[in-house]
Protein backbone atom coordinates (compact mmCIF):
# COMPACT_ATOMS: atom_id res chain seq x y z
CA UNK A 1 0.00 0.00 0.00
CA UNK A 2 1.51 3.38 -0.81
CA UNK A 3 1.15 5.93 2.02
CA UNK A 4 -1.15 8.62 2.25
CA UNK A 5 0.45 12.02 1.00
CA UNK A 6 1.76 13.46 4.22
CA UNK A 7 -0.34 17.01 4.95
CA UNK A 8 1.31 20.09 7.04
CA UNK A 9 -0.08 21.93 9.91
CA UNK A 10 -0.11 25.06 7.68
CA UNK A 11 -2.11 23.17 5.07
CA UNK A 12 -4.61 21.51 7.75
CA UNK A 13 -5.59 24.51 9.20
CA UNK A 14 -5.11 27.09 6.41
CA UNK A 15 -8.92 28.20 6.68
CA UNK A 16 -8.42 28.54 10.61
CA UNK A 17 -5.36 30.64 10.10
CA UNK A 18 -6.46 32.64 7.45
CA UNK A 19 -9.44 33.45 9.95
CA UNK A 20 -6.92 34.34 12.15
CA UNK A 21 -5.14 36.22 10.71
CA UNK A 22 -8.47 38.33 8.93
CA UNK A 23 -9.38 39.06 12.16
CA UNK A 24 -6.36 40.74 13.49
CA UNK A 25 -6.50 43.19 10.27
CA UNK A 26 -10.11 43.82 11.75
CA UNK A 27 -8.44 45.15 14.90
CA UNK A 28 -5.54 46.82 13.09
CA UNK A 29 -8.00 48.49 11.04
CA UNK A 30 -9.90 49.98 14.25
CA UNK A 31 -6.72 52.12 14.97
CA UNK A 32 -7.35 54.71 11.89
CA UNK A 33 -10.74 54.58 12.81
CA UNK A 34 -10.23 55.98 16.51
CA UNK A 35 -8.08 58.86 14.64
CA UNK A 36 -11.45 60.05 12.83
CA UNK A 37 -13.26 59.78 15.42
CA UNK A 38 -10.77 62.10 17.38
CA UNK A 39 -11.10 64.16 14.06
CA UNK A 40 -15.21 64.47 14.55
CA UNK A 41 -14.72 65.56 18.22
CA UNK A 42 -12.14 68.02 16.99
CA UNK A 43 -14.49 69.89 14.00
CA UNK A 44 -17.39 69.97 16.49
CA UNK A 45 -14.93 71.72 19.09
CA UNK A 46 -14.31 74.12 16.49
CA UNK A 47 -17.99 74.69 15.75
CA UNK A 48 -18.42 75.37 19.12
CA UNK A 49 -15.66 77.76 19.22
CA UNK A 50 -17.51 79.63 16.21
CA UNK A 51 -20.57 79.90 17.71
CA UNK A 52 -19.21 81.27 21.10
CA UNK A 53 -17.51 84.06 19.17
CA UNK A 54 -20.28 84.94 16.94
CA UNK A 55 -22.41 84.74 20.16
CA UNK A 56 -19.96 86.83 21.87
CA UNK A 57 -20.45 89.92 19.32
CA UNK A 58 -23.72 89.18 19.45
CA UNK A 59 -26.03 87.98 22.55
CA UNK A 60 -25.09 84.40 24.27
CA UNK A 61 -28.46 81.94 25.05
CA UNK A 62 -30.88 83.56 26.68
CA UNK A 63 -32.83 82.88 30.40
CA UNK A 64 -35.31 85.12 31.33
CA UNK A 65 -35.66 84.99 35.52
CA UNK A 66 -38.63 86.90 36.72
CA UNK A 67 -40.13 88.92 37.19
CA UNK A 68 -39.75 89.12 41.21
CA UNK A 69 -39.76 92.05 43.58
CA UNK A 70 -36.56 92.92 45.63
CA UNK A 71 -38.18 94.27 49.17
CA UNK A 72 -35.31 95.81 51.53
CA UNK A 73 -35.78 95.79 55.55
CA UNK A 74 -33.66 96.29 58.26
CA UNK A 75 -33.04 93.84 60.80
CA UNK A 76 -31.76 94.73 64.14
CA UNK A 77 -28.86 92.17 65.20
CA UNK A 78 -26.32 91.96 68.50
CA UNK A 79 -23.07 92.30 68.04
CA UNK A 80 -20.38 90.17 69.92
CA UNK A 81 -19.82 93.21 71.63
CA UNK A 82 -23.41 93.37 72.65
CA UNK A 83 -24.14 96.16 70.63
CA UNK A 84 -27.26 96.36 68.72
CA UNK A 85 -27.06 97.02 65.11
CA UNK A 86 -29.39 97.47 61.88
CA UNK A 87 -28.42 95.42 59.23
CA UNK A 88 -30.37 95.49 55.37
CA UNK A 89 -31.43 92.20 54.28
CA UNK A 90 -33.62 91.90 51.56
CA UNK A 91 -36.66 89.79 50.94
CA UNK A 92 -37.71 88.16 47.71
CA UNK A 93 -41.19 88.01 46.10
CA UNK A 94 -42.46 86.60 43.00
CA UNK A 95 -45.96 87.10 40.89
CA UNK A 96 -49.20 85.33 41.39
CA UNK A 97 -49.60 85.60 37.12
CA UNK A 98 -46.98 85.54 34.51
CA UNK A 99 -48.14 86.04 31.00
CA UNK A 100 -45.85 85.98 28.27
CA UNK A 101 -46.59 86.19 24.60
CA UNK A 102 -43.86 86.17 22.00
CA UNK A 103 -42.88 85.63 18.38
CA UNK A 104 -39.02 84.73 17.89
CA UNK A 105 -37.54 86.05 14.64
CA UNK A 106 -34.62 83.08 13.89
CA UNK A 107 -30.73 84.51 11.82
CA UNK A 108 -28.62 81.96 10.20
CA UNK A 109 -25.21 83.69 9.82
CA UNK A 110 -22.11 82.15 8.55
CA UNK A 111 -18.77 82.25 9.68
CA UNK A 112 -16.30 80.01 7.66
CA UNK A 113 -18.32 76.69 6.90
CA UNK A 114 -20.22 76.68 10.08
CA UNK A 115 -23.86 78.25 10.65
CA UNK A 116 -24.98 80.14 13.86
CA UNK A 117 -28.76 80.13 14.78
CA UNK A 118 -29.25 83.61 15.93
CA UNK A 119 -32.85 85.35 16.78
CA UNK A 120 -34.38 88.69 17.57
CA UNK A 121 -37.54 88.26 20.06
CA UNK A 122 -41.02 90.33 20.62
CA UNK A 123 -42.04 89.43 24.05
CA UNK A 124 -45.04 90.95 25.35
CA UNK A 125 -44.37 90.23 29.93
CA UNK A 126 -47.44 90.89 32.01
CA UNK A 127 -48.97 89.70 35.27
CA UNK A 128 -50.25 90.83 38.77
CA UNK A 129 -48.15 90.86 41.77
CA UNK A 130 -49.92 90.97 45.52
CA UNK A 131 -48.58 93.39 48.02
CA UNK A 132 -45.59 91.80 50.14
CA UNK A 133 -46.70 90.41 52.98
CA UNK A 134 -43.93 90.98 55.28
CA UNK A 135 -45.48 89.61 58.45
CA UNK A 136 -46.01 86.40 56.90
CA UNK A 137 -41.84 86.42 57.11
CA UNK A 138 -41.85 88.02 60.58
CA UNK A 139 -40.33 91.28 59.50
CA UNK A 140 -42.24 94.56 61.23
CA UNK A 141 -44.17 96.37 58.87
CA UNK A 142 -41.80 99.43 60.43
CA UNK A 143 -38.77 97.70 59.36
CA UNK A 144 -39.65 97.80 55.72
CA UNK A 145 -37.94 100.33 53.08
CA UNK A 146 -41.41 100.16 51.05
CA UNK A 147 -40.08 103.43 49.02
CA UNK A 148 -36.98 101.53 47.65
CA UNK A 149 -38.81 97.99 46.29
CA UNK A 150 -37.33 97.06 43.34
CA UNK A 151 -39.04 95.39 39.93
CA UNK A 152 -36.33 93.05 38.44
CA UNK A 153 -35.96 90.78 35.88
CA UNK A 154 -32.69 88.37 35.37
CA UNK A 155 -31.43 88.46 31.70
CA UNK A 156 -28.06 86.20 30.84
CA UNK A 157 -26.69 88.67 28.87
CA UNK A 158 -28.12 92.20 28.51
CA UNK A 159 -26.24 93.05 25.07
CA UNK A 160 -29.64 91.54 24.13
CA UNK A 161 -31.70 94.43 24.87
CA UNK A 162 -32.66 95.75 21.50
CA UNK A 163 -34.75 98.96 23.15
CA UNK A 164 -35.16 100.84 25.93
CA UNK A 165 -37.14 99.37 28.55
CA UNK A 166 -40.05 101.09 29.98
CA UNK A 167 -42.24 98.96 32.82
CA UNK A 168 -46.05 99.77 32.63
CA UNK A 169 -47.54 99.41 36.72
CA UNK A 170 -51.09 99.66 36.79
CA UNK A 171 -51.78 103.31 34.87
CA UNK A 172 -48.24 104.42 35.38
CA UNK A 173 -44.86 103.84 33.59
CA UNK A 174 -41.46 104.37 34.13
CA UNK A 175 -38.31 103.72 32.64
CA UNK A 176 -36.44 100.41 33.53
CA UNK A 177 -32.60 100.76 34.24
CA UNK A 178 -29.82 98.18 33.81
CA UNK A 179 -28.68 96.12 36.36
CA UNK A 180 -30.15 94.10 38.80
CA UNK A 181 -29.31 95.21 43.15
CA UNK A 182 -26.98 92.09 44.78
CA UNK A 183 -28.96 89.40 45.43
CA UNK A 184 -29.48 85.68 44.82
CA UNK A 185 -31.35 85.26 42.34
CA UNK A 186 -30.03 86.73 39.39
CA UNK A 187 -26.45 88.00 38.78
CA UNK A 188 -27.47 90.73 35.65
CA UNK A 189 -30.92 91.88 34.15
CA UNK A 190 -32.79 95.07 34.64
CA UNK A 191 -34.98 96.70 36.93
CA UNK A 192 -37.22 99.67 37.94
CA UNK A 193 -38.87 101.43 41.21
CA UNK A 194 -42.07 99.89 42.07
CA UNK A 195 -43.27 102.52 44.87
CA UNK A 196 -46.93 101.47 44.38
CA UNK A 197 -47.13 100.10 47.53
CA UNK A 198 -46.73 103.07 49.19
CA UNK A 199 -49.97 104.03 48.74
CA UNK A 200 -52.78 103.67 50.95
CA UNK A 201 -55.21 100.78 50.08
CA UNK A 202 -52.44 99.27 47.21
CA UNK A 203 -53.05 95.72 47.65
CA UNK A 204 -51.92 94.39 44.39
CA UNK A 205 -49.86 95.64 41.36
CA UNK A 206 -50.39 94.57 37.90
CA UNK A 207 -47.63 95.10 35.40
CA UNK A 208 -46.58 94.97 31.50
CA UNK A 209 -43.41 95.23 30.05
CA UNK A 210 -42.48 94.75 25.99
CA UNK A 211 -39.12 92.91 25.89
CA UNK A 212 -37.09 92.98 22.40
CA UNK A 213 -34.58 90.91 22.96
CA UNK A 214 -31.99 89.28 21.28
CA UNK A 215 -30.07 85.70 21.22
CA UNK A 216 -28.54 82.68 20.43
CA UNK A 217 -29.80 79.30 19.87
CA UNK A 218 -32.20 79.26 22.62
CA UNK A 219 -34.88 81.28 25.06
CA UNK A 220 -35.86 79.91 28.06
CA UNK A 221 -38.09 81.20 31.01
CA UNK A 222 -38.27 80.68 34.98
CA UNK A 223 -41.90 79.48 36.31
CA UNK A 224 -41.67 81.88 38.80
CA UNK A 225 -45.11 82.82 39.47
CA UNK A 226 -48.29 80.36 40.64
CA UNK A 227 -49.53 80.52 37.23
CA UNK A 228 -46.79 80.93 34.43
CA UNK A 229 -48.08 80.90 31.16
CA UNK A 230 -45.86 80.98 28.26
CA UNK A 231 -47.16 81.34 24.22
CA UNK A 232 -44.21 81.57 21.82
CA UNK A 233 -43.99 81.27 18.01
CA UNK A 234 -41.19 81.18 15.07
CA UNK A 235 -41.05 81.18 11.41
CA UNK A 236 -38.37 78.08 12.54
CA UNK A 237 -39.49 74.62 11.69
CA UNK A 238 -36.76 72.41 13.47
CA UNK A 239 -37.38 73.66 17.19
CA UNK A 240 -36.23 71.70 20.02
CA UNK A 241 -38.96 71.98 22.96
CA UNK A 242 -36.43 71.27 26.41
CA UNK A 243 -35.82 71.91 30.00
CA UNK A 244 -38.47 71.10 32.96
CA UNK A 245 -41.27 71.40 31.02
CA UNK A 246 -43.31 70.71 27.65
CA UNK A 247 -45.50 72.70 26.22
CA UNK A 248 -49.30 71.42 27.00
CA UNK A 249 -49.74 72.00 23.29
CA UNK A 250 -47.74 72.51 20.16
CA UNK A 251 -47.75 72.84 16.79
CA UNK A 252 -45.02 72.26 13.94
CA UNK A 253 -45.44 72.72 10.15
CA UNK A 254 -42.26 73.54 7.57
CA UNK A 255 -43.28 77.26 8.25
CA UNK A 256 -42.72 77.57 12.02
CA UNK A 257 -44.07 76.44 15.23
CA UNK A 258 -46.48 77.53 17.77
CA UNK A 259 -45.91 76.41 22.02
CA UNK A 260 -48.03 76.78 24.66
CA UNK A 261 -46.67 76.16 28.30
CA UNK A 262 -48.39 76.55 31.36
CA UNK A 263 -46.90 75.20 34.54
CA UNK A 264 -48.16 76.04 38.34
CA UNK A 265 -46.49 76.74 41.50
CA UNK A 266 -47.20 73.06 42.86
CA UNK A 267 -44.89 71.50 39.67
CA UNK A 268 -41.92 73.24 41.22
CA UNK A 269 -40.20 73.29 44.26
CA UNK A 270 -39.71 77.34 45.02
CA UNK A 271 -41.60 79.15 47.69
CA UNK A 272 -43.79 82.23 46.50
CA UNK A 273 -41.53 84.40 49.20
CA UNK A 274 -38.41 84.36 51.10
CA UNK A 275 -35.39 85.98 53.01
CA UNK A 276 -31.48 85.91 52.47
CA UNK A 277 -31.06 82.60 51.11
CA UNK A 278 -30.85 80.98 47.76
CA UNK A 279 -33.36 79.45 45.78
CA UNK A 280 -32.43 77.40 42.86
CA UNK A 281 -34.83 78.80 40.03
CA UNK A 282 -32.58 77.63 37.27
CA UNK A 283 -33.03 74.24 37.40
CA UNK A 284 -37.05 74.63 36.69
CA UNK A 285 -36.21 76.60 33.11
CA UNK A 286 -37.93 75.67 29.41
CA UNK A 287 -38.58 76.89 26.95
CA UNK A 288 -37.28 76.03 23.60
CA UNK A 289 -33.56 75.64 21.57
CA UNK A 290 -33.22 76.72 17.59
CA UNK A 291 -31.09 73.42 15.93
CA UNK A 292 -29.76 74.16 12.85
CA UNK A 293 -31.40 71.14 11.42
CA UNK A 294 -30.33 67.77 13.08
CA UNK A 295 -26.45 67.93 13.83
CA UNK A 296 -24.29 66.58 11.08
CA UNK A 297 -21.08 65.81 13.93
CA UNK A 298 -23.03 64.30 15.68
CA UNK A 299 -24.62 61.94 12.89
CA UNK A 300 -21.39 61.76 11.45
CA UNK A 301 -20.43 60.35 15.01
CA UNK A 302 -23.11 58.05 15.08
CA UNK A 303 -22.05 56.62 11.87
CA UNK A 304 -17.90 56.18 13.14
CA UNK A 305 -19.24 53.62 15.68
CA UNK A 306 -20.37 51.21 13.53
CA UNK A 307 -17.21 50.57 11.59
CA UNK A 308 -16.49 48.02 13.72
CA UNK A 309 -19.87 46.24 11.96
CA UNK A 310 -18.89 47.93 8.84
CA UNK A 311 -15.13 46.49 8.69
CA UNK A 312 -16.06 42.95 10.26
CA UNK A 313 -18.66 42.29 7.87
CA UNK A 314 -16.95 43.27 4.58
CA UNK A 315 -13.55 41.33 5.45
CA UNK A 316 -16.06 38.40 6.11
CA UNK A 317 -18.16 38.50 3.01
CA UNK A 318 -14.30 38.50 1.41
CA UNK A 319 -13.13 35.27 3.41
CA UNK A 320 -16.02 33.71 2.18
CA UNK A 321 -16.09 34.64 -1.39
CA UNK A 322 -12.19 33.58 -1.15
CA UNK A 323 -13.12 29.85 0.43
CA UNK A 324 -15.95 29.30 -2.18
CA UNK A 325 -13.70 30.78 -4.91
CA UNK A 326 -10.81 28.76 -4.15
CA UNK A 327 -9.06 32.29 -4.51
CA UNK A 328 -6.33 33.26 -2.51
CA UNK A 329 -6.81 36.93 -1.78
CA UNK A 330 -3.22 38.49 0.36
CA UNK A 331 -3.71 40.52 3.62
CA UNK A 332 -2.39 43.67 1.88
CA UNK A 333 -5.42 43.33 -0.50
CA UNK A 334 -7.46 43.26 2.81
CA UNK A 335 -5.87 45.85 4.23
CA UNK A 336 -6.63 48.15 1.25
CA UNK A 337 -10.23 47.30 0.92
CA UNK A 338 -10.34 48.39 4.87
CA UNK A 339 -8.54 51.74 4.19
CA UNK A 340 -10.95 52.49 1.88
CA UNK A 341 -14.09 51.74 4.32
CA UNK A 342 -11.90 53.89 6.68
CA UNK A 343 -11.56 56.64 4.15
CA UNK A 344 -16.05 56.75 3.64
CA UNK A 345 -15.96 58.66 7.37
CA UNK A 346 -13.65 60.96 6.47
CA UNK A 347 -15.25 61.58 2.77
CA UNK A 348 -18.47 61.97 4.98
CA UNK A 349 -17.01 64.37 7.58
CA UNK A 350 -15.60 66.82 4.74
CA UNK A 351 -18.41 66.89 2.45
CA UNK A 352 -20.91 66.89 5.24
CA UNK A 353 -19.47 70.94 6.52
CA UNK A 354 -20.10 71.64 3.03
CA UNK A 355 -23.15 69.61 1.92
CA UNK A 356 -24.70 68.51 4.79
CA UNK A 357 -24.92 65.05 6.34
CA UNK A 358 -27.57 63.37 3.70
CA UNK A 359 -25.96 64.86 0.62
CA UNK A 360 -22.33 63.57 1.70
CA UNK A 361 -23.77 60.07 2.97
CA UNK A 362 -24.81 59.57 -0.59
CA UNK A 363 -21.70 61.01 -2.08
CA UNK A 364 -19.22 58.79 0.27
CA UNK A 365 -21.32 55.83 -0.08
CA UNK A 366 -20.96 55.76 -3.81
CA UNK A 367 -17.55 56.78 -3.92
CA UNK A 368 -16.82 53.77 -1.62
CA UNK A 369 -18.83 51.56 -2.97
CA UNK A 370 -17.70 52.11 -6.33
CA UNK A 371 -14.13 51.85 -5.48
CA UNK A 372 -14.78 48.47 -3.39
CA UNK A 373 -16.60 47.21 -5.91
CA UNK A 374 -14.34 47.62 -9.13
CA UNK A 375 -11.52 46.31 -6.63
CA UNK A 376 -13.33 43.23 -5.92
CA UNK A 377 -13.52 42.80 -10.05
CA UNK A 378 -9.87 42.79 -10.11
CA UNK A 379 -9.41 40.61 -7.31
CA UNK A 380 -11.29 38.11 -8.22
CA UNK A 381 -11.59 38.48 -11.79
CA UNK A 382 -14.96 38.14 -12.17
CA UNK A 383 -18.09 40.51 -12.64
CA UNK A 384 -20.64 38.49 -10.82
CA UNK A 385 -18.79 38.62 -7.38
CA UNK A 386 -18.02 42.29 -7.73
CA UNK A 387 -22.15 42.79 -8.04
CA UNK A 388 -22.96 40.64 -5.26
CA UNK A 389 -20.24 42.69 -3.20
CA UNK A 390 -21.57 45.63 -4.67
CA UNK A 391 -25.50 44.90 -3.97
CA UNK A 392 -24.41 43.44 -0.40
CA UNK A 393 -22.66 46.85 0.87
CA UNK A 394 -25.29 49.10 -0.62
CA UNK A 395 -27.68 47.13 1.57
CA UNK A 396 -25.24 47.77 4.22
CA UNK A 397 -25.14 51.24 4.19
CA UNK A 398 -29.09 51.85 3.48
CA UNK A 399 -29.53 49.73 6.24
CA UNK A 400 -26.91 52.07 8.95
CA UNK A 401 -28.03 54.99 7.21
CA UNK A 402 -31.68 54.27 8.48
CA UNK A 403 -30.10 53.53 12.03
CA UNK A 404 -28.96 56.41 11.76
CA UNK A 405 -32.17 58.08 10.91
CA UNK A 406 -34.28 56.09 13.65
CA UNK A 407 -34.60 57.60 17.41
CA UNK A 408 -37.46 55.13 18.70
CA UNK A 409 -37.36 52.52 16.58
CA UNK A 410 -33.29 52.20 15.88
CA UNK A 411 -32.62 49.33 18.48
CA UNK A 412 -35.55 47.01 17.28
CA UNK A 413 -34.44 47.60 13.57
CA UNK A 414 -30.84 47.18 14.16
CA UNK A 415 -31.62 43.92 16.39
CA UNK A 416 -34.03 42.81 13.38
CA UNK A 417 -31.44 43.35 10.64
CA UNK A 418 -27.84 42.23 12.27
CA UNK A 419 -29.99 38.95 13.14
CA UNK A 420 -31.09 38.74 9.26
CA UNK A 421 -27.45 39.36 8.47
CA UNK A 422 -26.45 36.62 11.23
CA UNK A 423 -29.03 33.74 9.42
CA UNK A 424 -27.38 34.52 6.06
CA UNK A 425 -23.96 33.95 6.78
CA UNK A 426 -24.91 30.82 8.58
CA UNK A 427 -26.53 29.70 5.66
CA UNK A 428 -23.72 30.54 3.11
CA UNK A 429 -20.74 28.87 5.22
CA UNK A 430 -22.65 25.74 5.74
CA UNK A 431 -20.88 25.48 1.97
CA UNK A 432 -17.31 26.03 3.28
CA UNK A 433 -14.74 23.22 3.54
CA UNK A 434 -13.36 24.54 7.09
CA UNK A 435 -11.18 21.38 7.95
CA UNK A 436 -10.24 20.97 4.35
CA UNK A 437 -11.56 17.15 3.92
CA UNK A 438 -12.29 17.45 0.67
CA UNK A 439 -9.60 18.35 -0.31
CA UNK A 440 -7.73 15.15 1.18
CA UNK A 441 -10.91 12.75 -0.22
CA UNK A 442 -9.43 14.23 -3.39
CA UNK A 443 -5.69 13.83 -2.76
CA UNK A 444 -6.72 9.68 -1.33
CA UNK A 445 -9.18 9.02 -4.44
CA UNK A 446 -6.37 10.12 -7.23
CA UNK A 447 -3.75 8.31 -5.46
CA UNK A 448 -5.94 5.57 -5.39
CA UNK A 449 -6.19 5.36 -9.31
CA UNK A 450 -3.02 5.71 -9.74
Amino acid sequence: MEAKPSVSFWQRNAVLIKAIVVGFLILVLLIPNAFITDLVRERQQRQTEVITEVSSKWASAQTITGPFLLVPYKEMVTTEKGKTEAVRKLAYFLPDQLKVNGTLFPEIRHRSIFQIVLYKSDLQVSGVFQKPDMAALGIPAENVFWNEVSFCVGLTDNRGIAEALRLRVNEEETDMNAGVPENMLAASGVNAPMSVFTKQGMSQASFSLRLQLKGSERLYFTPVAKETDVQLSASFSNPSFDGKFLPVASSLSDTGFKAHWNVLHFTRDIPQSWTNREVDVDKHEFGVQLLQGVDSYSKTMRTVKYALLFISLTFFLFFFIELLKKTSVHPLQYILVGFALSIFYTLLLSIGEYTGFNSAYLIATVATVGLITFYTRSVFGQWPVAIALFVFLTALYSFIYILIQLQDGALLFGSIGLFVLLAIVMYYSRKVDWYGTKKETEAELNSHQQ
